[in-house]
């Protein structure tokens, strides 16, 4: 059994796609990031960094020992359940497929992931006083990624040979380019990639999972201060916040 630490975002959606392809036993713990639940001292010792995606695996590989692993980041979740199960990966011995693979991860959650993020901060969240400059900032940046992605599928149906973690890890970004104020439009094969990708039963079971719960807009900067405007200090044990 793996325990899912999970809200319905794109990067929520990464780690439960990977789940429901493998068809692993999990069980999903939805964190209700409006309320604070990514601070709790429980969810904190298994993701420092306070965000979602987490996994803890209760049943990890003998090499592992007997103790639950713990995973956080979604590249890392990804990669390790790819060893896990063997699946949707290269084979080791497929050393510049295994290169390609560690490319792509780390262009997702250095470039495309990070800057969807800000467009999507500007577009959906930021007061309305202060959307443009960072709104058009991001949407450029978020376009520019559009290209590169465009550019490697040009000739392909995957970002790899085979569909693969590679693929699952970049697709919720792509998935929200119009609530995000993008448009596919001139990306046909990203637009044919997403639709492939989103056809599969595992992807959508994924992304239906505590769908009702999508924040879509309700909490914002001027209205949520746990969510937005974070600091070293929202990770600091609430004993210490209140003095005691």
């Amino acid at each position: 059994m793996i325990d899912l630490y999970y809200a319905p975002t794109p990067n929520g959606w990464k780690a439960a796609i990977m789940l429901e392809e493998c068809g692993i036993d999990y069980r999903p713990n939805l964190l209700r990031l409006s309320d604070g639940d990514q601070f709790s001292p429980d969810f904190l010792a298994i993701s420092p960094n306070a965000k979602i995606p987490a996994i803890l695996d209760h049943d990890p590989a003998p090499a592992w020992g007997r103790d639950p692993v713990p995973v956080f980041e979604s590249g890392a979740i990804l990669l390790y359940l790819a060893e896990k199960t063997g699946r949707f990966q290269p084979p080791a011995s497929d050393l510049r497929g295994r290169k390609e693979m560690m490319e792509w991860l780390f262009w997702q959650v250095g470039n495309q992931g990070p800057m969807g993020g800000q467009l999507s901060h500007f577009r959906n969240y930021a007061p309305d006083d202060q959307k443009d400059y960072g709104f058009n900032r991001y949407l450029g940046e978020y376009d520019r990624n559009l290209g590169v992605l465009e550019n490697r599928l040009a000739g392909r149906d995957w970002i790899l040979d085979d569909y693969s973690i590679a693929d699952m890890l970049i697709f919720p970004w792509a998935f929200i380019a119009k609530p995000l104020g993008a448009s596919l439009d001139d990306f046909p094969n990203v637009a044919g990639w997403r639709a492939r990708i989103k056809s599969r039963p595992a992807v959508q079971c994924a992304i239906d999972l505590n769908k009702s719960d999508q924040n879509r807009g309700r909490h914002r900067v001027d209205n949520n201060s746990v969510l937005f405007n974070q600091s070293a200090a929202s990770l600091r044990p609430r004993s210490e916040e209140s003095g005691s």
